[in-house]
């Protein structure tokens, strides 16, 4: 008896789950929020990007904030500095303090890993020079005019790039 009943009651549940399976999907399919692609076209990609880029500031950041952020800078112990934010993988730029000065260079895993420095200041002097006529615009790598920042990779230009925002907040922190 039990022969007949498990296999039974086992092709019930296997029933039941197609059963479910199947109505699930029958749902997804009218529900009247679903995408139908989440890819983008180059074109999309391409006009979504220059619409990113024309809403960038392009207000040179000025004399005193670089100033003030080189103090901070040099405060700061050497491997440490701005960095856009802290989280797993590729970091975007970063003003890293050295034991020299400052260099500007990627950033992986939070401040971990440093690439190779793109850029790098041994004076004040220099490094309030560039970076006061710097803008959200330049930084963001679309200023052919700036080539410490300049890239004509789509993935690189304009992700997690320094900005006014992000040298401001780490100068307000204690």
């Amino acid at each position: 008896m039990a022969a007949i009943v498990i296999p039974l009651v086992c092709l019930a549940v296997v029933v039941f789950v197609l059963w479910v399976a199947i109505r699930a999907n029958i749902a997804a399919h009218r529900h009247p929020y679903r995408a139908e692609s989440t890819t983008r076209t180059e074109a999309e990609r391409r006009r979504i990007a220059q619409s990113l880029r024309d809403a960038l500031s392009r207000q040179p950041l000025g004399a005193p904030l670089a100033a003030r952020l080189w103090g901070k800078l040099m405060n700061a112990m050497p491997g440490h500095g701005v960095i856009y934010d802290h989280h797993r993988d590729f970091c975007g730029q970063g003003l890293i303090r050295t034991e020299d000065g400052v260099m500007l260079a990627d950033v992986q895993d939070g401040g971990i890993y440093f690439g190779p420095p793109i850029a790098e200041w041994k004076t004040e002097e220099d490094f309030v020079a560039f970076l006061a006529r710097q803008s959200d615009f330049s930084m963001s790598g679309w200023d052919a005019g700036e080539p410490a920042f300049f890239t004509e990779d789509d993935w690189y230009r304009n992700n997690q790039r320094l900005t006014r925002a992000v040298l401001e907040r780490y100068l307000s922190r204690l």
